[in-house]
């Protein structure tokens, strides 16, 4: 059973994990085409650990809720390869 500690945790947890995808893809937003959605899942792939991305995938999975459009695309591009 997980502990309402933990669950709070994973919770403030995720929202840091929101926070800083959204800021990666606001400060690539003027690329051009699709370079700032492939720039944004460049560096989560390059500098985030499996767990934060695997965290911020599965939030994207289920409503995405909170996650700037560029970020949501560059999780759907990082779980589909």
């Amino acid at each position: 059973m997980l502990t309402a500690s933990y669950s709070r945790r994973r919770c403030v947890n995720l929202d840091k994990l929101i926070r800083m995808a959204n800021e990666i893809a606001r400060n690539l937003r003027t690329q051009p085409g699709d370079q700032a959605v492939v720039g944004t899942a460049d560096h989560i792939r390059s500098f985030w650990t499996p767990g934060m991305r695997a965290s911020l995938i599965a939030h994207a999975r289920e409503h995405g809720d909170g996650l700037d459009p560029i970020a949501m695309q560059a999780l759907r591009l990082l779980s589909t390869g």
